[in-house]
């Protein structure tokens, strides 16, 4: 495996694309801490599977005096790199900190940009509703991908008070330019949702409960229009997570462990559809972090598989970067 501090100094929850071009993306988080400061989501290219980077431009910069952070992103059926960010206001200064600051004081309205130029310039519009009824906020994350009728992507919603967060799939028939036709995936209990087409219809999507955080999965086979539980994929302080399908047909599920003493990202494999999974396996650990996870992973044409993750510290390098992984699945 070969692993890389590939942009430092900055906390990222990556969100990672790959272009028509072959180019990987990652929407990012642009300051070094857990959202507390205003900052902006950029966006970051490698042309070379994933060991060097370079940043291109900003999808969504922050509004003072509040930031964007949160993201859902994909490419559109025109090739357009889509990212959907929604993020806090208040935030504090860089550079300030604060322990008693409460940075989720009021969350933003989610905002599609959209970029005809591989992320270099972008156009920006409020475009996406309050799904459920009762809802003060909602939330993108996760991949944005074809569906039936146009794109998709993974929301979750909850009231002001933050009772409960519910999951959802909302839907946009112009080509991510405007978004609704919400359905729920899971209700009260979930939120951060990877969701993974399997073609005929059939939906998986693993939900990161708010109680314990762990991944339930849960199927569809009407297009995302209802839901069943699958169970858990992870045990509790196991997450978020992320489904990409490989080349020989398996379905990767990488996952963080932010447990204590066991911090780390992980993956299981399923060779019937999300039926049953193989046992998890530690890709790679960041142990000594107080902070780390959100992986993403993409199987490139050699079949290499990029990972990309985040960590405030590894052994050797102790700040906030996006680390990345280039590992082979036979391997």
């Amino acid at each position: 495996m070969e692993r890389y501090i590939a942009i430092d100094n900055v906390c990222a929850w990556p969100n990672l694309t790959a272009m028509p071009d072959g180019t990987l993306a990652v929407a990012i988080y642009n300051q070094p801490i857990h959202g507390q400061w205003r900052g902006d989501v950029e966006v970051w290219v490698s042309t070379d599977e994933g060991r060097l980077w370079e940043r291109r431009g900003t999808a969504a910069p922050g509004e003072p005096p509040g930031n964007r952070m949160d993201v859902s992103a994909g490419c559109a059926a025109n090739g357009d790199l889509i990212v959907i960010s929604s993020g806090t206001s208040p935030a504090l200064e860089p550079g300030i900190y604060d322990p008693d600051f409460d940075f989720e004081g009021k969350f933003l309205a989610p905002r599609v940009c959209r970029s005809a130029d591989g992320g270099r310039t972008w156009e920006r519009a409020d475009t996406v509703p309050l799904p459920g009824e009762g809802d003060a906020w909602c939330i993108p994350f996760g991949d944005i991908v074809e569906g039936p009728d146009g794109l998709v992507s993974p929301f979750y919603s909850g009231p002001a008070d933050d009772s409960r967060n519910t999951a959802w799939l909302l839907r946009s028939e112009d080509d991510g330019r405007t978004w609704g036709d919400g359905s729920i995936i899971a209700a009260d209990d979930f939120n951060e949702t990877a969701i993974l087409n399997l073609g005929a219809g059939r939906w998986l999507a693993a939900c990161r409960t708010h109680a314990d955080a762990h991944m339930q999965l849960f199927a569809s086979a009407d297009d995302g229009r209802s839901w069943q539980d699958r169970g858990p994929l992870s045990l509790p302080a196991q997450c978020p997570s992320h489904l990409t399908r490989l080349a020989d047909g398996r379905i990767l599920f990488t996952f963080a462990m932010r447990n204590l003493g066991l911090r780390a990202v992980a993956v299981r494999f399923s060779d019937d559809e999300g039926s049953s999974w193989s046992a998890p396996r530690v890709l790679l650990s960041y142990e000594g972090a107080t902070d780390g996870g959100y992986p993403a992973s993409n199987q490139r044409e050699d079949g290499t598989i990029v990972t990309v993750f985040y960590s405030n510290r590894i052994p050797g390098h102790h700040r906030y970067h996006m680390g990345v992984a280039r590992w082979r699945a036979d391997s």
